[in-house]
């Protein structure tokens, strides 16, 4: 039997037509690109988060000479996010990235890497909550999808160790 996967999203031509506070967190994000470490590949990936109760939470990319040591930005957030607020459901995760490399362009909206995806949709089991993301480079397209889990399907999750 053959099916189909698809899911929707939402698409803005600009940070402009967000919500007042989609527009602020998007903000937000970009603007802790600015305390990424990346020395290496000069992509500076930040990411914000608003919890349910309001509080906020940040990460941005921390490189590494021994390149697998790197961690991204997603990651370092929802490790923080584990840390000072257990288990509390994020609502809402931007994404953005500036990218200072000689080849460089922020305006395309950016996704998460596969380990962040599997990371993210563990999240959303966690807290039994889906968590929208807003993704966007500095500037340009936004895209908004309301649930992390719908970037991995078919992911491993609890239910495999079972």
């Amino acid at each position: 039997m053959k099916q189909k996967y698809s899911f929707g999203f939402e698409e803005f031509s600009d940070i402009a037509e967000l919500n007042m506070d989609d527009a602020a967190l998007l903000q937000e994000a970009r603007k802790i690109t600015q305390k990424a470490y990346a020395p290496y590949s000069n992509f500076l990936v930040g990411a914000a988060a608003i919890f349910n109760n309001g509080e906020k939470v940040f990460g941005t990319n921390q490189e590494n000479a021994s390149y697998p040591v790197g961690i991204c930005a997603e990651r370092v957030l929802l490790a923080s996010a584990s840390m000072l607020q257990t288990d509390e459901p994020i609502k809402t995760m931007a994404i953005s990235y500036n990218n200072l490399s000689r080849n460089g362009g922020s305006d395309r909206p950016i996704s998460p890497c596969g380990m962040c995806r599997q990371s993210l949709a563990e999240y959303e089991e966690r807290t039994k909550q889906p968590m929208r993301l807003i993704l966007s480079g500095m500037e340009g397209k936004v895209i908004i999808i309301q649930s992390a889990v719908q970037l991995l399907p078919f992911s491993f999750g609890s239910e495999n160790l079972k």
